[in-house]
């Protein structure tokens, strides 16, 4: 195991990249945050069938992977908002690949995809 996270040692460069962005949400949360800083409630909505939980558990392993930046502020109400590190922004040009292929696999498949 890493001393870093519970993930097991990998043992190529595709087992350490999926045990970091994948998961049902995890690149979907990295792709919400490419255009800036949001807050919970935000990633909440735009996040499409994500519980509560599961988004915690997701942004938690995300920023322990150091690929977000949870701020804290103390005021009332709390505020906590969730930024792309520089690495987790050097991932984006590769999800973006990945959704460039997805829609056109869904235009091949005849899937209606979101604007």
């Amino acid at each position: 195991m890493d001393k870093k996270s519970n993930h097991p040692t990998p043992k190529c460069g595709i087992d350490y990249a999926f045990q970091r962005i994948g998961g049902k949400y995890k690149g979907r949360i990295l792709w919400r945050l490419r255009n800036g800083t949001m807050r919970y409630g935000e990633l909440r909505r735009t996040v499409t069938g994500v519980t509560s939980k599961m988004l915690t558990q997701a942004l938690r392993e995300l920023e322990d992977d150091c690929l977000i930046i949870r701020q804290v502020y103390v005021e009332v109400p709390p505020r906590v908002e969730y930024t792309l590190t520089d690495t987790g922004k050097e991932l984006l040009p590769f999800l973006q690949l990945l959704r460039d292929w997805a829609k056109h696999q869904m235009q091949v498949n005849d899937i209606v995809a979101m604007p």
